[in-house]
């Protein structure tokens, strides 16, 4: 079943999914799952029946859509909505509930974290309501359960899960004093009539989705995000999606790590750069390295909050260093993570993934001038270095440079067809 352009098209249309974002591996993977589920079917054989079973694509689609996320996951988000929520409330002079949309919610940590957030700065419950919306019903069901594990409760600041939490033989459950603030339905993005009935949100989260569309596609989900928007309210986005925003006409409010825009007083729109006008020869794979160089990294998954994978040196010092710094950045602490950078480099040979975690901070903090000297760094040292690659192209492409971004682009799909080689000998 390898590249076969239907599947691919099918999850494009129903789900918005561009193939380029995540690479083939993980459709064909999710493809031939489904076709093993009955023993004896062959690819044709299932290609009819994902035609004529509903229940079938949706199957598939939660095969490719695998969550990956925790609770309170850029922590500067949360405490910004608290303050912003507080003043929100005084200008409105308290006639009504405050409107918030978490989109897509996955499993449910965002919204929870959401209202986690609300009640602990003190918002009664009847201050403010949550809807959350995700395409995978199994998600959906997963979020109505409230039931966590280990993997969901990351950093070191967890007075939270205390405060809201029960501990379980085998995890923590929310209580329902939390879970009671969160309406939970399914929805798809893609679907312009989403929520049309629905008066417009204070307050909307779409974290690291934007990245997986093309073009077209991202164009059209803003349109339904700024109509589900209130005129002054705030959308909280993933740190990567900023320089796509800015010139869809938003414009972030000034809070670092907040990743928040908004629409007040913000330019109009600018054109984007056209970068694919003729489709790519081959699919863009976004965690994929050759193995001569260092072990594959995992993919990140679709519609998930993206986690960078490390990759861990012979010497065990420089390997807790790192992971210390992907620690640091992942709860948010950039200054703390710049510092840990610093002292990997003071004390141990330049290294590629330091310099995108550099190249990385500074993007998330809007220093694109120096996001951009950090990861040609890392592609200096290490010039498959296929993250750093897609970042630096996303950059170029927010900034006019069609012809640069392709280039990086090409390079990352050539590194992409080498490690599947690789891998099949």
């Amino acid at each position: 079943m390898s590249n076969d352009q239907r599947f691919f098209d099918f999850l494009k249309e129903r789900i918005g999914l561009d193939v380029t974002s995540v690479g083939t591996a993980i459709i064909e993977r999710a493809v031939r799952q489904r076709i093993i589920a009955v023993p004896g079917r062959a690819a044709e054989e299932y290609w009819q029946c994902l035609q004529h079973s509903a229940q079938e694509q949706q199957a598939l689609i939660e095969a490719v859509i695998v969550p990956e996320t925790w609770f309170f996951r850029y922590p500067e988000s949360f405490a910004t909505l608290a303050r912003l929520a507080i003043k929100r409330l005084a200008e409105i002079k308290h006639l009504r509930a405050l409107r918030i949309l978490s989109l897509p919610c996955s499993t449910g940590e965002e919204p929870y974290s959401i209202a986690m957030a609300l009640l602990d700065a003190g918002l009664g419950p009847h201050q403010f309501k949550v809807d959350a919306l995700d395409v995978s019903p199994l998600s959906i069901e997963r979020a109505r359960q409230a039931r966590y594990g280990r993997n969901s409760f990351r950093g070191a600041g967890l007075g939270f899960r205390e405060r809201h939490f029960n501990a379980e033989a085998e995890g923590y459950r929310l209580s329902e004093r939390v879970s009671e603030q969160v309406r939970l339905q399914v929805g798809n993005l893609l679907d312009p009539t989403l929520l049309v009935n629905e008066a417009p949100y204070d307050f909307v989260f779409c974290r690291n989705l934007l990245i997986y569309f093309d073009q077209p596609t991202q164009q059209q989900v803003f349109e339904v995000l700024k109509r589900l928007t209130h005129q002054d309210g705030v959308l909280f986005i993933g740190p990567a999606e900023g320089s796509l925003l800015g010139r869809l006409g938003m414009r972030s409010i000034g809070i670092a790590q907040s990743f928040a825009f908004s629409r007040q007083g913000a330019p109009e729109p600018q054109p984007l750069p056209a970068l694919m006008s003729t489709p790519l020869p081959a699919p863009l794979p976004l965690g994929q390295v050759a193995s001569r160089v260092i072990p594959p990294v995992v993919r990140p998954r679709p519609f998930a909050a993206r986690v960078t994978p490390i990759t861990e040196p012979k010497n065990s010092d420089a390997a807790t260093l790192l992971a210390n710094i992907a620690a640091l950045a992942n709860a948010g602490k950039s200054a703390e993570a710049r510092a840990a950078c610093q002292q990997y480099l003071s004390s141990h040979a330049p290294a590629a993934q330091v310099f995108y975690w550099l190249g990385l901070l500074s993007d998330m903090a809007g220093s694109a001038l120096e996001a951009q000297g950090f990861y040609r760094k890392a592609l200096y040292l290490e010039p498959q270095h296929a993250e750093a690659l897609v970042h630096l192209a996303a950059l170029l492409a927010s900034q006019g440079d069609a012809a640069g971004a392709r280039r990086l682009q090409d390079r990352a799909a050539r590194s992409g067809r080498m490690a599947d080689s690789e891998r099949k000998q």
